[in-house]
């Protein structure tokens, strides 16, 4: 008899947070509550987003259902491994897309991805998360918050809960 995968949440930090930072943690702890592993590579020693993306995939994550974080730079990595993953949910803050240095557009992202964005937000403009949610028809949250969205931190947990409980 087969073995069943187990479900699983892969982190993709921002360029200037780590692995196990304040959200990521606080997410983690909620996803191993949905019955979850948690993975949070560390991208650190990389400054470039297309090379955090190829770390990405050649960590080759599996899960049943996987999905994948990202924050700011991160997002960029999450939104654009999710096509050769085959990722079944996207979870995006402040992604940094459609920004110089960050080429492509992201494609094979499933029905569920939610993106959460700050109208504060003075690194990633809002307009980017707009334009990648209205070609996707992806949920999209504006929230009076900042880039960080460190004030929204409880609200994003309950849409982060949400979704994996869907998955699952």
């Amino acid at each position: 008899m087969p073995q069943q995968q187990r479900p699983l949440v892969v982190f993709a930090h921002g360029q200037e947070s780590g692995p196990w930072g304040s959200k990521i943690s606080h997410l983690a702890a909620i996803a191993r509550h949905c019955g979850y592993a948690v993975d949070s590579p560390d991208y650190s020693d990389l400054e470039d987003a297309p090379a955090r993306v190829e770390r990405l995939l050649e960590l080759r994550p599996t899960g049943a259902p996987l999905v994948l974080y990202g924050s700011s730079m991160g997002g960029y990595v999450a939104a654009m491994a999710c096509r050769q993953l085959q990722a079944d949910g996207l979870f995006l803050l402040a992604p940094a897309l459609y920004l110089p240095g960050y080429p492509g557009d992201a494609e094979g992202c499933r029905d569920n991805t939610v993106v959460v964005h700050g109208w504060r937000d003075d690194i990633v403009s809002c307009e980017q998360s707009l334009r990648f949610a209205r070609a996707r028809h992806a949920a999209l949250h504006l929230v009076a918050d900042g880039h960080r969205l460190i004030d929204s931190l409880d609200f994003i947990g309950a849409l982060f809960e949400r979704q994996l409980r869907s998955l699952v």
